[in-house]
C-alpha cells in the first residue's frame, strides 16, 4: 500500500506542481485503493471512475503546459452523497433518490472543480444526513477502520472513512449537529464546520436550513484550510452566504502564548467515558505547555439551547420531507420514520420560541467569549458503539450522547475537530475548538499548532493497526 495515499494535500500538491507526480497516476492509485477496500468499509455509494480519470487527464495536460490551479490541482476528493454532482447520481443515502442524476453541481463542488480537485466519488452517509452512525439500510453500513465492528460516526461517516484510509485526500461533509466533526473524531481525522454563511449550501439536500453547514474533512488542519479556501465565498443562489474576502490560509503559530481558551466543564465533561477523558486531559495539558491559558467559564441556558436545536432541526426536516413522505413513505429507513413523527408534532409556536431561545443563547455566549480566543472540549465523549445495536428511538439523541458537537451548530460558530490520541482500545478521540463568528482562520491556526506539537501526522503513519484490519 503506497504511503503516497496517506500524504497531505499540501505535500502531494507540490509533487504535481513540480511534475514529479501526474494527476492521472494519483487518481489511478486512489481508485485502486477504493477497489481494494471499499467493499469491506462501504465508504462510497458511487465511484465516478471514468469521470475522475477524464478530469485527471485534463488537469495533467494543463500541468504539462505549466498551468497550475493551486494546491488542489489533481487531488482526488470525495463528496458526501447529499450534494449535487453534475452527471453523477446523488442519492442522499436514500432509496427515494436512488436514480437521481443532477444536471448541475452544487456550488461547493463547482468551486472545488474550478480549483483543480478531482471528484472521485460520492461518500456514504446516514440516510438524508439524519443520524450520527452512518448505519445505512440501503447502501450498507459504513465501518470504522479502527474496529470494523463499530460505527464510524455520522452522518458524514463515509467521507471520514475514505479520508482516513487513503481512498481520498479529503472530503466534503455536512454538519447540522456535528456530522462533520463527530465522524472525523471517531476515525482519527480532521473535520471543520465553518461559520454559518461562509460556505454555500446551494445544491445540498437540506436537513435544517437554519443549522446546516458544508465543510472540509481532511487528514491535517492545514489541508482543511486549503479546501476551505476553495469552498468559501458568497453565492447569489444561497442568500445566507456572506461576502467576506479574507483568506483562511494561515502561517503556523510557533506556540499558543497569550491564547485564552474557555472551558465549561459541567457540559463538556458530562457523560464522558474515563477512557476518553484521560486522552482529553492529556491534550489540555499539551495546550498549556504550548503557552495557552485555560479559563473556566459558564454557558447559561445551554441545555435549553440544545433542546431548541432539536426543535428547529426536526421541524425543518419534517417540512422538507412532507411531500416526499406522501409519495415514498415506505422507502425510508425505520429510524427516519420515527424521527418524522416527532418533527410533525412540533407547533409553529414551539418553532418560533426555539429561534428566540437560540438568539438569546448566542448573545449570552458572545459575552462569555469577549476575552477568549476559542472554547475547548472533547469532540466525542464516548467511543463508537457496535454496528447494529442502535434502535430507531435512539437516533434522535445519538449526536447528543456521543459528543459535544451540537453546541457549535446552535451558535453557528466555526468549530474544528482535530485528532488528539487513542483510548486504551485503540479508538481515536477528537479535541474540539469553537471560535467566534468568522474567526475561522484563528481556530484553524490554534488547531494546527496543537496538531504539530503532538506529531499527529507522523504518529498516524507509524500506527496502521487499522490497515491490518482491512487487508
Amino acid at each position: 500500500m503506497s504511503d503516497l495515499l496517506f500524504s497531505t494535500i499540501d505535500s502531494t500538491s507540490l509533487l504535481i506542481k513540480n511534475k514529479e507526480l501526474s494527476p492521472v497516476e494519483l487518481t489511478k492509485l486512489s481508485l485502486a485503493q477504493i477497489r481494494k477496500i471499499n467493499s469491506t468499509l462501504h465508504a462510497f455509494i458511487t465511484v465516478s471512475a471514468e469521470e475522475a480519470i477524464e478530469q485527471a487527464m485534463n488537469l495533467e495536460e494543463e500541468a504539462q503546459r505549466n498551468k497550475h490551479r493551486g494546491p488542489l490541482h489533481g487531488i482526488p476528493i470525495v463528496v458526501k452523497d447529499i450534494l449535487q454532482t453534475d452527471g453523477i447520481r446523488t442519492t442522499g443515502g436514500s432509496k427515494v433518490f436512488q436514480e437521481w442524476v443532477p444536471s448541475k453541481d452544487a456550488t461547493t463542488v463547482k468551486k472545488l472543480k474550478k480549483a483543480g480537485a478531482i471528484i472521485i466519488g460520492k461518500a456514504n452517509l446516514h440516510e438524508f444526513a439524519m443520524g450520527a452512525t452512518t448505519e445505512n439500510p440501503h447502501y450498507g453500513s459504513t465501518k470504522n477502520p479502527w474496529d470494523l465492528t463499530r460505527i464510524p460516526g455520522g452522518s458524514s461517516g463515509g467521507s471520514a472513512v475514505a479520508t482516513a484510509t487513503g481512498m481520498a485526500f479529503g472530503a466534503v461533509g455536512t454538519d447540522t449537529a456535528g456530522s462533520i466533526r463527530l465522524p472525523a473524531a471517531m476515525c482519527g481525522t480532521v473535520g471543520f464546520k465553518p461559520t454559518y454563511g461562509l460556505v454555500s449550501r446551494q445544491g445540498c439536500l437540506p436537513f435544517s436550513w437554519s443549522l446546516d453547514h458544508v465543510g472540509p474533512m481532511t487528514r491535517t488542519v492545514k489541508d482543511a484550510a486549503i479546501m476551505l479556501e476553495a469552498m468559501k465565498g458568497v453565492d447569489p443562489e444561497d442568500r445566507t452566504t456572506v461576502n467576506r474576502n479574507d483568506s483562511v490560509l494561515f502561517k503556523g503559530l510557533q506556540n499558543l502564548e497569550g491564547k485564552k481558551l474557555g472551558f465549561y466543564e459541567p457540559f463538556m465533561l458530562s457523560g464522558i467515558e474515563e477512557n476518553v477523558k484521560s486522552v482529553i486531559q492529556k491534550a489540555f495539558q499539551q495546550l498549556i505547555e504550548l503557552g495557552a491559558e485555560i479559563i473556566p467559564i459558564n454557558l447559561p441556558g445551554i441545555e435549553k439551547a440544545l433542546d431548541a436545536l432539536k426543535t428547529i432541526a426536526q421541524s425543518e426536516v419534517a417540512s422538507f420531507h412532507e411531500p416526499l413522505l406522501k409519495k415514498y413513505g415506505d422507502s425510508y429507513g425505520d429510524d427516519l420514520k420515527y424521527r418524522f413523527q416527532f418533527g410533525c408534532k412540533i407547533s409553529a409556536n414551539d418553532y418560533i420560541n426555539a429561534h428566540r431561545t437560540r438568539r438569546q443563547f448566542i448573545k449570552e455566549t458572545l459575552k462569555q467569549m469577549e476575552k477568549l480566543d476559542v472554547l475547548i472540549g472533547p469532540t466525542n465523549v464516548q467511543s463508537p458503539f457496535a454496528i447494529g445495536t442502535m434502535v430507531p428511538e435512539q437516533a434522535i439523541s445519538n449526536m447528543f450522547t456521543l459528543g459535544k458537537t451540537p453546541l457549535a451548530n446552535i451558535l453557528g460558530f466555526p468549530s474544528l475537530s482535530v485528532a488528539c490520541g487513542f483510548t486504551i482500545d485503540m479508538l481515536p478521540v477528537g479535541l474540539q475548538l469553537i471560535g467566534k463568528p468568522f474567526a475561522d482562520k484563528l481556530v484553524l491556526q490554534i488547531g494546527d499548532c496543537y496538531e504539530k506539537s503532538e506529531n499527529w501526522v507522523q504518529e498516524l503513519k507509524k500506527n496502521k493497526r487499522y490497515l491490518q484490519a482491512i487487508k
